[in-house]
């Protein structure tokens, strides 16, 4: 019997952008909002999800460490951290140096949130979470950790079966939608045309940041394949697809299916991955903080507003900080951090527009630098713990395979 033609995650990704803006170019409002509603939907289930999918994946992962859990746990957050913060450096050392060169002091026009211009839904279906990603994160450490201390094998046992759950819901449900999620955004922003209008402002600026991202993945998986003694291209390579992802969603959580999946096909060790990945999409925020302290800088810029070094470098260190707490869907981050740009940069509310404006229309490649670092960061953990993480308790998980199915 012939073997069933399957079309890729990747190409079906591809398909469903090139899709969603040329189909965009024509299409009446009345067929893209039947798209809209369907990803509001799916949004809310993806909110809903978020969250169990953390504590789904990460107590078992943290229970199953056995004795260090904690020591673990801290290494890898400072090892996320300080990539964030090292991001962000390079975003403010750069702009400081060619932004006098590139841009020009001025008034900025409010151009408004470019959600205001989006086609609304048909109607909305409420899914909240039982609780906030921040919740979620606590929840899972401490069960965890708990677990590790405890040796309670009744919770672990259901742990491993809530996993065994949430990775169906991953393999039947979040990913064979996902193409569809993300042709209706690309549909949407490209019928109201904010894509187009906001590139076009800040054109030299995006491009800058876009090769600031490249620059960090290459120094991230540089270390990485030093440390593991591969080639780091071809680590990389193998992360394509978790970027292209995060490309649609503009969510680092919403991906974490995907890079969960090319981590392990990378060679990070499945102990290591199902903790550091999950965990990374919340606290490893490089991407995030390179393009928000990159666009912060041009505005202040252009409105003229004096910039001081040792305020910026607060703002960037706070601003790793603040954004763990952005809801895992697409443009948490920047309402995350709009607080630390009114009460630190003094900026005003049209000013925060621009940068609400400027950051959902090009939200995604910042997602896509997070996601893909975090492959990075699982390998170089993988290597520093030499085994010390060991082998989860015996039990068959489900793992997503390259083409969206489940396998055993």
């Amino acid at each position: 019997m012939a073997k069933e033609f399957r079309i890729g995650l990747l190409p079906r990704i591809g398909i469903a952008i090139v899709a969603g803006i040329l189909i965009g170019l024509f299409a009446p409002d009345w067929l893209t909002r039947i798209f809209v509603t369907f990803n509001v939907v799916f949004g809310q289930f993806l909110s809903f999800a978020i969250p169990l999918i953390i504590v789904g994946l990460i107590t078992p992962a943290i229970a199953s460490l056995g004795r260090g859990a904690g020591k673990w746990l801290g290494i890898t957050a400072g090892i996320a951290y300080l990539s964030t913060l090292l991001a962000g450096l390079l975003a403010l050392v750069v702009g400081v140096l060619v932004y006098p060169y590139i841009l020009s002091v001025g008034n900025i026009e409010d151009q408004g949130n470019p959600e205001d211009a989006l086609l609304a839904p048909f109607f909305k279906l409420e899914m909240p979470p039982v609780f906030s990603v921040m919740t979620a994160l606590v929840l899972a450490f401490v069960l965890g950790v708990g677990l590790t201390i405890t040796k309670g094998r009744a919770l672990y046992d259901a742990t491993v079966e809530f996993r065994e759950i949430i990775n169906k819901v991953i393999s039947t449900i979040i990913i064979p939608l996902l193409p569809i999620y993300i042709f209706g955004i690309i549909l949407n922003m490209t019928v109201a045309g904010e894509v187009f209008r906001v590139i076009g402002t800040f054109l030299s600026i995006i491009v800058l940041v876009f090769a600031l991202t490249l620059v960090v993945l290459l120094v991230q998986y540089t270390i990485a394949g030093v440390m593991n003694k591969k080639n780091p291209l071809v680590m990389l390579k193998t992360m394509l697809p978790a970027y292209v992802t995060a490309l649609g969603t503009s969510s680092s959580a919403a991906t974490i299916p995907v890079t969960l999946r090319q981590a392990m096909k990378m060679g990070v060790s499945e102990p290591v991955a199902y903790f550091v990945v999950p965990l990374c999409a919340t606290v490893h925020l490089a991407g995030s903080t390179l393009k928000i302290t990159s666009f912060a800088l041009a505005i202040m810029y252009i409105s003229g507003i004096e910039i001081n070094i040792g305020l910026m470098i607060g703002f960037v260190f706070m601003l790793g900080i603040t954004m763990v707490a952005a809801p895992g869907v697409p443009g948490g981050a920047i309402v995350a951090a709009s607080g630390l740009l009114t009460s630190m940069l003094g900026f005003t509310e049209p000013q925060v527009g621009l940068m609400i404006a400027t950051y959902i229309a090009i939200d995604s490649f910042g997602t896509a630098t997070n996601v893909t670092g975090d492959g990075a960061l699982a390998a170089i953990v993988d290597k520093l713990s030499a085994g010390r993480f060991g082998s989860p308790r015996p039990v068959v998980i489900d793992r997503v395979s390259t083409d969206g199915e489940a396998e055993a």
